[in-house]
């Protein structure tokens, strides 16, 4: 599953273009963190390449992170694995050409392989421990594709025999065992997996007796193996694209075909309509929504039924992902900004480049270390940018340096380390690496 890389902008001719713009005007590589909150400063790291010109990161959890990479040459494309402790970058291979690394839990790392070049695409599993890549199949198909990880299940799509009917599918990493999921319209029907949580897995399906294209959210359960039907906001049809304990989001076709976000809870059966500012890119932690209208992004509280705009409100934000109150994601004003916004509180902070003009940020761990790509220096006078390696970001409080470094738990609720020896060792800065504030 290959990430977006957003190329809004990022050649530009000379800093006069960016003051010119709608957004912040920023001179190459001073996005700063603190921007906008003020309250946190974040060290800027370059975690480099498999020998190629250009990586990025799209996974964190814990001490590893985990992404794509161009191999010697920038012949191939390769998934890896960094491990923040020894600062060593790990090749996981491929199941025959390209590779990508999407997720990762614990020990193992997922992601999706090409088979040949311009052949078709399986999902994969890598085990940090045994060192071994390992192809998790398909449903009789030629090709599956991840778009979830959560525990030790995997989800995603895959195609049945034949290639003409797709399936989701939940892939146990304990068992190495691949359930089809099915669909809502049986066995010949359509369905995609987006989200896993817990024994739910979340995705949109085709019903029966209706016109191709017509879909409803559905909510699977890997327990009792059954498939609900989450029905929709008075319209045709539904999509399901994430889940967080028993609460569903996703778009849905309202009864005046018009289209709205939606929350459903799975133990009370109650939707709530979130209406035209969640119209995409649908996440949910908690009880807290965060959608996209394709210009700004918003944050509902389900338990307040309170809305709020996630940043300044220039150009355009999209969230990435949510962890608890933190969300990490990418600011176009006129140019790509990372950014770490917090919902309970609207701190927002941009995040720096490494050297460059531009970041972009995909994934937060619990400590509130943000994962993604930025850029390095040009090489030009005319150019914004030069290349784009994987990145993070780690947090501290401003004005108290690394024996007062503090991080953001689970929950989202800063916290001061007791330790600070212990997260050094985990995230000790290098000698190439920048603090920003």
């Amino acid at each position: 599953m290959r990430r977006r890389m957003h190329l809004r902008a990022w050649i530009l001719v000379g800093a006069g273009l960016l003051a010119a713009g709608a957004g912040p005007a920023y001179g190459a590589g001073a996005a700063s963190a603190g921007s906008v909150a003020g309250a946190r400063e974040y060290t800027v790291r370059d975690l480099g390449t498999l020998g190629g010109t250009r990586s990025e990161a799209t996974a964190i959890d814990g001490d590893t992170v985990v992404g794509s990479s161009q191999t010697s040459g920038d012949d191939a494309e390769h998934a890896f694995a960094y491990d923040l402790r020894g600062h060593v970058m790990t090749d996981l291979g491929t199941l025959g050409d390209s590779s990508r690394a999407t997720g990762v839990a614990g020990k193992y790392v997922v992601g999706e392989s090409d088979l040949s070049a311009g052949g078709p695409t399986h999902g994969f599993v890598y085990d940090l421990r045994t060192r071994r890549l390992a192809d998790i199949g398909t449903l009789g198909g030629s090709s599956t594709h991840v778009t979830g990880l959560h525990g030790d299940t995997v989800v995603g799509t895959s195609s049945l025999s034949g290639d003409a009917v797709t399936h989701a599918f939940a892939y146990s990493l304990r068992t190495r065992t691949m359930t089809d999921l099915g669909s809502l319209a049986g066995p010949s029907g359509d369905s995609t997996a987006a989200a896993v949580s817990g024994a739910v897995v979340v995705g949109s399906s085709s019903l029966p007796g209706t016109p191709a294209g017509t879909t409803h959210g559905f909510a699977y359960d890997l327990r009792t193996r059954t498939m609900t039907d989450l029905g929709t906001l008075g319209g045709s049809s539904s999509t399901a694209n994430d889940i967080s304990g028993p609460v569903v989001v996703g778009q849905s076709r309202t009864a005046g075909n018009g289209l709205s976000g939606y929350a459903y809870d799975l133990r009370t059966g109650v939707r709530t309509d979130l209406g035209s500012h969640f119209l995409i890119a649908q996440l949910v932690s908690g009880n807290t929504v965060v959608g996209g209208d394709s210009l700004l992004s918003t944050t509902y509280d389900l338990v307040t039924h309170t809305s709020a705009v996630v940043g300044s409100g220039r150009g355009v934000t999209e969230v990435r992902q949510i962890a608890g109150n933190v969300m990490v994601g990418d600011n176009f004003a006129p140019n790509s900004f990372a950014f770490v916004a917090r919902a309970d509180n609207g701190d927002f902070t941009y995040l720096a480049s490494l050297g460059g003009l531009n970041s972009a940020a995909t994934q937060v761990d619990r400590h509130g270390v943000v994962a993604g790509s930025a850029a390095l220096p040009p090489a030009d006078p005319v150019s914004a940018n030069g290349p784009f390696h994987a990145t993070v970001w780690v947090p501290h409080t401003v004005g108290q340096g690394a024996r007062g470094l503090s991080v953001v738990s689970h929950s989202g609720q800063a916290t001061a380390v007791t330790s600070a020896a212990r997260v050094l060792e985990a995230h000790r800065v290098g000698a190439g690496d920048r603090t920003v504030g």
